[in-house]
């Protein structure tokens, strides 16, 4: 069995709610929980392609296990305790998790901006939208372009990852700011209340350069 210790009722309230908007975006997500130094960060796929990541005080043993996003869901508003049994680890990871180090700050970006962008790229997603949805290739269009002050590349932002953003609650007028980070291979966008990465892509420009 699985021990997840939350001290914090505060820390473990957010870590409800984000586990609560991945439950309502895919109901058969799988969780990753990955404990060092004090903290637990969850990951989670979204159905945009695009893993989404929250990290709160707290310990857990085993130190990295998968579970059913819907088990810790239970387990966190059901028992409301410091300690819980987050679920049987028997849930398949798709995929790598992003390096823990390496990522270069490029800018700052205001959440309301982001979440404008958003609604504008499903304006722009419904007019597309086929029997499955928007196509891959719209969701993968540049939707911003970030630069910042050193001699790196710019960052390129792809519909996808706003609608991710935006879909997990992250965003709005009192979001604050997004920070814009990136590694050679990821990209990685942190607002106020979890953070959304995925692997860079090179795309032409659908909303803004």
């Amino acid at each position: 069995m699985s021990e997840l210790r939350i001290p914090d009722a505060a820390d473990r309230d957010d870590l409800g709610a984000f586990t609560a908007r991945v439950v309502r975006l895919d109901s058969a997500a799988p969780v990753r929980l990955v404990a060092a130094d004090d903290r637990v960060t969850v990951w989670a796929p979204t159905p945009f392609d695009a893993l989404v990541t929250r990290t709160v005080r707290g310990t857990l043993v085993p130190s990295d296990v998968t579970v059913a996003a819907s088990a810790l869901l239970t387990a966190l508003a059901v028992d409301r305790a410091a300690v819980v049994d987050p679920g049987p680890g028997d849930m398949l990871w798709p995929g790598e998790l992003p390096p823990d180090d390496g990522w270069t700050p490029v800018d700052d970006v205001p959440a309301a901006e982001l979440e404008a962008l958003a609604e504008r790229g499903l304006a722009v997603a419904r007019e597309n939208a086929g029997p499955h949805g928007p196509p891959a290739a719209l969701l993968d269009q540049t939707v911003l372009t970030v630069r910042g002050d050193g001699p790196g590349p710019a960052v390129r932002v792809p519909l996808r990852v706003l609608f991710a953003l935006s879909g997990m609650g992250f965003l709005g007028v009192d979001g604050g700011a997004v920070r814009v980070a990136a590694t050679g291979s990821w990209l990685r966008l942190d607002a106020r209340f979890g953070g959304v990465v995925r692997r860079r892509i090179t795309a032409l420009p659908l909303l803004v350069g």
